[in-house]
């Protein structure tokens, strides 16, 4: 699924470029020209990035920026300024009022781009890295590194805790072992599909009566049961 990207940005000649290049980058952009309206918008649109401008009508971009970071439904969203004013106070005055990045115009649109990006990129990680997951008798928490099996901890290794993860992202589909090998292990390795049984074992060893929950498909792979589908 596309990134949504609201710009708010009141250049329509910067915008229009932006708008152009994101578009280029398979992303979907929403603009809209003055403060008032583009908090309004991201209140309604929940965008996966703000691109924000600072000297906007209506309500400035700071003020913009702090009530975003004041609004719980979007508090969590990335929040790019993009702006003329480049003196190292206004840049410090963004950063440390909760931007994620700060690019001064003129800049070339696809550094731009890059750093939009990189921005996702890391909220994407921090999503990660405090994602917790349960189905049925099992539970991760990715941050952690931690799973627990009808309430017990077990003490996983880091490959056999990766291969629960991927399993359990897309429970009810099956997964085949190539896919988990690349997935765990990393495309460069050079390792079988043996590899991916013996760490699947093991797994379901220390998995106790969750085990069941872990699926073989014969001659393709495995797959994490969904909760209510199926059972031991």
């Amino acid at each position: 699924m596309a990134k949504k990207i609201l710009m708010i940005e009141d250049d329509p000649d910067i915008a229009g470029l932006i708008h152009h290049y994101l578009k280029m980058e398979g992303f979907e952009c929403e603009h809209v020209s003055d403060g008032t309206a583009g908090l309004s918008l991201a209140r309604r649109l929940k965008p996966d990035a703000i691109l924000l401008d600072l000297m906007l009508p209506g309500i400035d971009g700071l003020t913009v920026n702090r009530l975003i970071k004041q609004d719980p439904a979007i508090s969590a969203t990335p929040v790019v300024i993009v702006t003329a004013k480049g003196e190292e106070t206004d840049r410090v005055v963004g950063l440390e009022m909760g931007a994620d990045d700060y690019i001064v115009k003129p800049f070339h649109p696809k550094e731009m781009v890059a750093r939009v990006k990189a921005v996702l990129r890391r909220r994407e990680t921090q999503q990660r890295l405090t994602e917790r997951m349960s189905i049925g008798p099992v539970t991760i928490d990715i941050g952690r590194h931690e799973a627990t099996f009808e309430g017990i901890p077990a003490p996983l290794t880091a490959k056999e805790f990766d291969l629960l993860v991927a399993l359990m992202r897309v429970a009810g589909r099956v997964l085949d072992r190539e896919t988990l090998l690349n997935t765990v292990w990393g495309d460069d390795y050079e390792g079988t599909d043996r590899t991916v049984d013996v760490h699947i074992r093991r797994l379901r060893k220390k998995m106790g009566e969750s085990a069941a929950w872990v699926e073989t498909v014969k001659q393709i792979g495995y797959r994490f049961r969904e909760e209510g589908k199926g059972g031991p």
